[in-house]
C-alpha cells in the first residue's frame, strides 16, 4: 500500500519537471487584458502590468498563466486574474470562454510573430472587465490604467516583448476600438 500526503497543489510541476515538459510539448496558457468599462459598456481603460524581465528591463504584459492539469479554462482565468491583480479585482468573466484569439508562442522567431524563449506555448486570449480594486501581485511592479488611445501609442507598444503589442491591438479591435 502506498500512503502519502495528498498534493496540496494538484496539477503543478516542480521546476525541473516544468523545464523538461516545456521542451517536449506546447504549454497551454490563458492571457487576459483587464479593462474598465464606461456606463455604456465601452472600454474606457486598459490595465497593463509593468514587470522587469530577467535582464532587468521594464516591460509591459497581460495577466497570464498556465492552465493546470484538470483545471477548466474558466478556473484558470479566475486563478490567474487573482494571482496578478489581487483578490479584490472582481473580474467579470463572460458567459462563454471562447477567446478572441489563440496566440502561438515559439522559442525562436516564426510565422506567428510571437516569441517566448522558454517554450512553445499556446495562449487563449481574453478581454476581461474588472470592477474592484486591483493591486499587482507576484512579479508585477505596478498596474497602469491607460485609455485605449494611450495604450496604442508606439511608446507603450514598444514596451511589450515577444510581439505582445500586436495582441493588444487585436484585443482592442475585438471590443470595437479601431481608431
Amino acid at each position: 500500500m502506498n500512503l502519502r500526503t495528498p498534493d496540496q497543489n494538484p496539477g503543478w510541476m516542480s521546476e525541473d519537471d516544468l523545464f523538461d515538459v516545456r521542451h517536449m510539448v506546447p504549454m497551454v496558457y490563458v492571457e487576459a487584458l483587464p479593462v474598465r468599462l464606461d456606463p455604456m459598456g465601452y472600454v474606457s481603460e486598459v490595465g497593463l502590468l509593468f514587470t522587469a524581465d530577467s535582464e532587468g528591463r521594464m516591460t509591459r504584459s497581460f495577466v497570464s498563466g498556465r492552465v493546470r492539469y484538470r483545471e477548466t479554462v474558466r478556473a484558470a482565468l479566475l486563478r490567474n486574474l487573482e494571482k496578478d491583480l489581487g483578490p479584490m479585482a472582481m473580474p467579470q468573466l463572460p458567459p462563454s470562454t471562447v477567446p478572441y484569439a489563440v496566440a502561438e508562442y515559439f522559442p525562436a522567431p516564426s510565422q506567428s510573430g510571437l516569441t517566448d524563449e522558454r517554450q512553445h506555448a499556446v495562449a487563449l486570449e481574453y478581454v476581461i472587465p474588472v470592477q474592484g480594486e486591483c493591486q499587482p501581485r507576484q512579479d508585477a511592479l505596478e498596474l497602469s490604467w491607460l485609455s485605449p488611445d494611450e495604450a496604442l501609442t508606439e511608446a507603450v507598444l514598444a514596451e511589450f516583448t515577444g510581439g505582445r503589442g500586436e495582441l493588444l491591438r487585436q484585443a482592442l479591435a475585438h471590443v470595437g476600438w479601431g481608431r
